[in-house]
């Protein structure tokens, strides 16, 4: 295990960076999209609750292997043969990203959505009666409320995106456990390696949940 880490040590700490960078990439496009559609399934408008129920069942009820598969080879395969796009692809770190971004946005909408809701009606009420329109309201009023609420979820659902990311080696992006599985096919110690990337996945996700639980400690300190 020691000779593994001497030779390969630097390549399983740089797949660690894509696979951190790919998260990161994801989780920000992924609460773009959170916000876009959990903003629409509050809102008093019914078109918008149906559109974002229909993103969210939709994404949440695909296996990632499969939008990965999707995403990656389907996406291409439709911009090239029935929009006309001629040598359109996408490399696997767009691919990724787009996958994390849609499935990790799925569940970041109902993480806004719960947030937004957790705020007291009274205060979109109060926002209103001061004259503010309801859009102003929601972005001065209720979310900031809101987000207090939310962070610690969304820390929480980077950690899940961030073990999600192994899924995407099917699509040859060098992160973590593709880097791994080329080790391994090298030195034919399956033991040794993926003991190592378990021990580097188990260090990074724990330094996370103890920075999602110091977090949420001090705002509900806050609350108090």
């Amino acid at each position: 295990m020691v000779q593994i880490i001497n030779d390969y040590g630097s390549l399983l700490l740089r797949a660690m960076g894509q696979t951190l960078l790919l998260a990161l990439c994801g989780l920000f496009f992924a609460c773009i999209l959170g916000l876009v559609f959990g903003l629409l399934s509050v809102v008093k408008n019914r078109a918008c609750n149906i559109i974002s129920t229909i993103f969210v069942d939709i994404i949440r009820g695909v296996p990632m292997i499969v939008l990965a598969f999707y995403v990656f080879f389907g996406i291409p395969y439709l911009l090239n043969t029935i929009i006309g796009i001629r040598g359109a692809t996408l490399t696997a770190l767009q691919a990724g990203t787009i996958c994390l971004a849609l499935n990790c946005g799925a569940y970041m909408a109902e993480i806004i959505r719960a947030g937004i809701q957790s705020v007291d009606k009274g205060q979109m009420e109060a926002a209103r009666s001061l004259g503010l329109p309801y859009w102003k309201g929601m972005r001065k009023v209720v979310l900031p409320q809101a987000i207090r609420t939310m962070i610690p979820s969304i820390i929480n659902q980077f950690i899940i995106t961030l073990k999600d990311t192994s899924i995407l080696s099917v699509i040859g992006f060098p992160e973590l456990v593709n880097s791994a599985r080329n080790v391994v096919s090298i030195t034919f110690n399956a033991f040794a390696v993926w003991s190592i990337v378990a021990v580097m996945y188990l260090i990074v996700i724990t330094i996370l949940s103890r920075m999602a639980k110091l977090l949420e400690r001090r705002l509900n300190r806050g609350r108090e």
